[in-house]
């Protein structure tokens, strides 16, 4: 991009999978709805188009047609996962999510796409109006309104989570398991597991520096 400012990141198609695979495994394990990746799915999407083109141009019987056909249907299983597991998270903590979007600062990034955020905001209308015609309107007066927010679950932060270091990582806080014991930190070397409590490495899944397995 030659405008003055601008700045665009640019993916070779090994590298957008890598990113889809990468986007996909973290949100299946961390217990709470991360960033949305608009940029990355709409490449993705981009790219498969584009090989379906070159195979409707390759020879039929060339065995790559097959091979490549294979890849495509697993990209498209990546890419849907990855969307339907957004979108369970979204049904099951939508209070908490909407009200997350909504307490964010300016220039944060969204969690939610734009279509996730409409999909939010009419699952919830829909939850209140549901619950308000089945039950809430023949319950006494002071007991029609629900809080939602203190009636859906929010996400288990303290869950324990696998996980890869992809980049070195020193001085990781690390919180007690007892009331015995003193917090502490400990260094992540560049390919090295860990089991750990999820909110301690959080923000390492939001930069890149680790991959949930």
């Amino acid at each position: 991009d030659s405008d003055e400012g601008s700045e665009e990141l640019v993916l070779t198609p090994l590298q957008l999978i890598c990113s889809l695979e990468q986007a996909w495994l973290n949100e299946k394990f961390a217990p709470e709805l991360l960033e949305s990746k608009p940029e990355i799915i709409e490449c993705v999407v981009e790219q498969l188009d584009h090989m379906e083109a070159n195979l409707k141009r390759a020879k039929k019987g060339d065995l790559k047609v097959s091979v490549h056909r294979m890849e495509i249907e697993r990209i498209r299983y990546v890419l849907s996962s990855y969307l339907r597991c957004r979108l369970v998270k979204i049904e099951k903590f939508f209070p908490h999510v909407l009200e997350k979007e909504k307490s964010r600062a300016k220039g944060e990034p969204s969690i939610l796409s734009p279509e996730e955020f409409a999909f939010a905001k009419e699952y919830m209308a829909n939850t209140e109006t549901y619950l308000k015609n089945v039950a809430l309107k023949h319950m006494p007066p002071n007991l029609q309104k629900v809080a939602l927010l203190k009636s859906v679950p929010k996400p288990n932060l303290d869950s324990f989570v696998f996980l890869r270091v992809l980049k070195r990582q020193e001085n990781i806080l690390v919180e007690p398991e007892t009331d015995e014991q003193r917090e502490y930190t400990i260094d992540l070397e560049e390919g090295s597991q860990h089991l750990i409590r999820y909110k301690t490495i959080a923000p390492l899944v939001a930069s890149g520096a680790v991959q949930l397995i």
